[in-house]
């Protein structure tokens, strides 16, 4: 048998480090482009998320950045565009096995999201034996340790379904809650101030509610006075910018270099 993906064959340790309450570190990509994704994996983040929901990602675009990681310390994440059980069979079978689910409210959305990732009886992933994520059927091995390696994070972004989370971190097999700070606020109606004293509070509310019930939780946290507070607060896993961001910022300040001399 054929071992040469050894990166697809070998342990998720994104979920075994963020289970252990490990810190992990990660950044956002939103670029869509195989070659900025593969030099960004070359530096050692823990983690990377490859947006599919606010950037124009598809399976089109996805498949050559899981390409250029092959071989990278960093874990890579999808953030599907849904809660969706098609399009999840669909990112797990090019090679993801962590997925960011965008707007879960309730722990049966939660439960869904779950099964989408997992082969049958415990999910509902469908089944095929020739596709990239099992080596295209030279891994003999893959649908006994696919279930394993999933990791199904679900994203907790409204005051509502912050309500519920207790109940949501209950569901068997979750692997992780994802605050997100943006969506938050807009919820409690504070859209574009996700500093204000509330959404924070609710956010220390929610890493507390967590910590108590073992669930691991991250967030985004471009600022890093804010990601220093987050992981202090006991967030384990953070993305700390995006390489969209981080290009913005490095060409405005190049030219503001450039206007004052």
């Amino acid at each position: 048998m054929s071992t040469s993906n050894t990166k697809m064959l070998s342990e998720n340790r994104f979920k075994k480090a963020i289970a252990n309450g490990e810190t992990q570190i990660g950044l956002w990509c939103s670029l869509t482009s195989n070659l900025a994704t593969e030099m960004i994996g070359e530096i050692g983040y823990d983690w990377l998320l490859l947006d599919a929901e606010h950037a124009p990602n598809d399976l089109g675009t996805l498949l050559p950045q899981l390409q250029g990681l092959r071989g990278s310390f960093s874990e890579p994440i999808v953030r599907t565009p849904w809660n969706d059980h098609v399009l999840v069979k669909r990112f797990m079978d090019i090679g993801f096995r962590t997925i960011l689910f965008p707007y879960v409210q309730n722990e049966e959305e939660a439960a869904a999201a779950v099964a989408a990732m997992r082969y049958p009886p415990e999910g509902v992933r469908g089944v095929a034996t020739l596709h990239r994520a099992c080596s295209f059927g030279a891994n003999a091995d893959y649908f006994a340790t696919a279930n394993e390696t999933a990791c199904a994070i679900i994203q907790v972004e409204t005051q509502s379904a912050a309500e519920r989370l207790e109940a949501i971190c209950k569901v068997p097999n979750l692997s992780g809650i994802f605050i997100g700070p943006a969506d938050l606020a807009a919820s409690m109606g504070h859209l574009g101030n996700p500093g204000h004293k509330d959404v924070q509070s609710l956010m220390r509310h929610c890493v507390d509610t967590c910590r108590t019930l073992g669930m691991p939780i991250g967030t985004l946290a471009p600022a890093q006075a804010n990601a220093e507070k987050y992981l202090d607060w006991g967030y384990n896993f953070v993305a700390v910018g995006a390489d969209l961001g981080l290009m913005r910022v490095a060409a405005t300040e190049k030219l503001a270099a450039f206007k004052k001399a």
